[in-house]
C-alpha cells in the first residue's frame, strides 16, 4: 500500500515482458510488443532524492531506487504528455516504453501538441482513462488538471505525477525533480564561471503557468538576487524551437550587452545558430536548467556551457514502477527523483547519458503491448 515514510532503498529486480490498452487522442499508432523485441535492461539501482511527502518543501533525504519484479498482471497505464516537440520529452517517452516492457504492463501514450492546449490534454486523458487503470501525467498546467485527477482517484484509478508537477494532493505518487533546485544550480554555475564579476543575463524560464517553469523561475531569481547576476529581462514562452528563437532574437535586440543566456534546453538549442550568425558565440554563453540531446551536443562542441540533468529517462521509468506499485497496493515512496547532476565540459564525457536521453534515432512509441 501507499506509504508516506521515507524508505532508503526499494529492493527488487526487473523482469522483461509487456502489454497495452487502446485509447483515443494519440498522434501516432506506432506500436511495439514483447514478441517484436525485448526491452533494454532496466538500470541498476541509482541514487535518488526522497521527499517525505508530496510537496517539494517537505523533508528530503537520499537513497537508492530499484524496480519491482514483473507486474502481477498486464495493467493498462495511460501516459499523457504536453507535447513531443523536443528531445527532452522524447527521452521521457523512451523511459516509459522501456520500463513498460520490462515490467510487463500495457502503456498508451498521448500528447497534447503544446502548452497552449490544456483543454486538449484534459480531453485526451478523459478518453484514455476509459480503458486504463492508472494515469501518468506530464501536466501542461500546475493547477489545471487537478479536477481530472480528483475524479480518477474517486474512481479508484491512481495518478502518478511526472516531471512537470501538479498541485493536486490526490496523486498517488510523484516522480518529479525540483526545477527550482536545477535552476538554482544553473545560476550558481554562472556565479562561479563569471568569477564573481558583475554579469547581465537574459532569462528564459519557459511557458508561463507551467509548474516546471514557475519553479525554475523562482529558483533562478532567488539565486540571482543580491549576487553578481543581473537578470535584465525574463522572456516566457512555449518550448517549441521557433518560439524560443523568436524570444532570443527579441532579447538580443533589446539587450545586446548580455553575457549569458539562461533558460530551457530548447532556448540553448535555438540560441546557438543565432549567436553564431551574429558573431556573438564567443561573447555570450548559454546555460540551461535541464538536459537534452541539444544541450549534450552543445556542451561537447562548446556552443552550450552547462546544463543540469534531472535524468528524465529514469524519472519516467520510476513513474511506470510507481504506477504498478500503486495498482498492486505495494509499499512505495510518495515522491522521488534522480539526484541532479551539473554537466559541463569537465564531466560531459563521463555522464551516464542513457539515464537522460533516448538512443540516437529512437522514435516515440505510443502503444506498448504484451503477449
Amino acid at each position: 500500500m501507499r506509504s508516506n515514510r521515507v524508505l532508503p532503498l526499494l529492493t527488487a529486480t526487473v523482469a522483461l515482458g509487456l502489454a497495452v490498452a487502446g485509447c483515443g487522442g494519440g498522434s501516432s499508432t506506432a506500436t511495439t510488443s514483447a514478441a517484436s523485441g525485448a526491452a533494454s535492461a532496466a538500470p541498476a539501482a541509482f541514487p535518488i532524492d526522497i521527499w517525505a511527502g508530496l510537496p517539494m518543501d517537505t523533508a528530503k533525504s537520499q537513497g537508492t531506487y530499484s524496480f519491482v519484479d514483473k507486474a502481477t498482471k498486464p495493467w493498462n497505464i495511460c501516459a499523457s504528455f504536453p507535447h513531443l516537440k523536443d528531445a527532452y520529452w522524447v527521452g521521457a517517452a523512451y523511459g516509459l516504453a522501456e520500463q513498460a516492457k520490462a515490467e510487463g504492463v500495457n502503456m498508451t501514450l498521448v500528447e497534447a501538441g503544446g502548452y497552449e492546449n490544456l483543454d486538449k490534454q484534459i480531453q485526451q486523458i478523459e478518453n484514455c482513462m476509459q480503458n486504463n487503470d492508472a494515469l501518468i501525467i506530464g501536466s501542461i498546467s500546475f493547477d489545471g488538471i487537478n479536477a481530472t485527477i480528483d475524479k480518477l482517484k474517486a474512481a479508484g484509478k491512481p495518478t502518478i505525477d511526472l516531471i512537470n508537477g501538479v498541485s493536486a494532493s490526490s496523486v498517488a505518487a510523484r516522480s518529479v525533480a525540483s526545477f527550482n533546485e536545477s535552476a538554482t544550480k544553473s545560476a550558481e554555475w554562472i556565479k562561479t564561471d563569471s568569477g564573481g564579476k558583475p554579469v547581465k543575463v537574459g532569462w528564459f524560464p519557459g511557458p508561463k503557468g507551467a509548474g516546471f517553469a514557475e519553479d525554475a523561475n523562482t529558483g533562478f531569481m532567488k539565486a540571482a538576487a543580491g549576487s553578481n547576476i543581473t537578470v535584465v529581462d525574463t522572456k516566457w514562452g512555449d518550448t517549441g524551437k521557433e518560439s524560443q528563437a523568436s524570444l532570443v532574437e527579441n532579447m538580443l535586440q533589446a539587450h545586446p550587452d548580455i553575457q549569458y543566456i539562461a533558460g530551457t534546453a530548447v532556448t540553448a538549442e535555438a540560441a546557438g545558430p543565432i549567436l553564431k550568425d551574429k558573431g556573438l558565440s564567443d561573447k555570450i554563453k548559454t546555460v540551461t536548467y535541464y538536459f537534452s540531446p541539444g544541450a549534450y551536443q552543445g556542451i561537447q562542441n562548446g556552443s552550450v556551457a552547462a546544463a543540469p540533468s534531472d535524468s528524465q529517462v529514469n524519472q519516467a521509468r520510476m513513474a511506470i514502477d510507481l504506477a504498478v506499485r500503486a495498482l498492486e497496493k505495494k509499499d512505495h515512496l510518495v515522491h522521488v527523483a534522480p539526484q541532479l547532476i551539473m554537466i559541463d565540459k569537465t564531466n560531459v564525457g563521463s555522464f551516464p547519458v542513457r539515464a537522460a536521453l533516448a538512443p540516437d534515432g529512437w522514435s516515440p512509441i505510443f502503444s506498448v503491448k504484451a503477449k
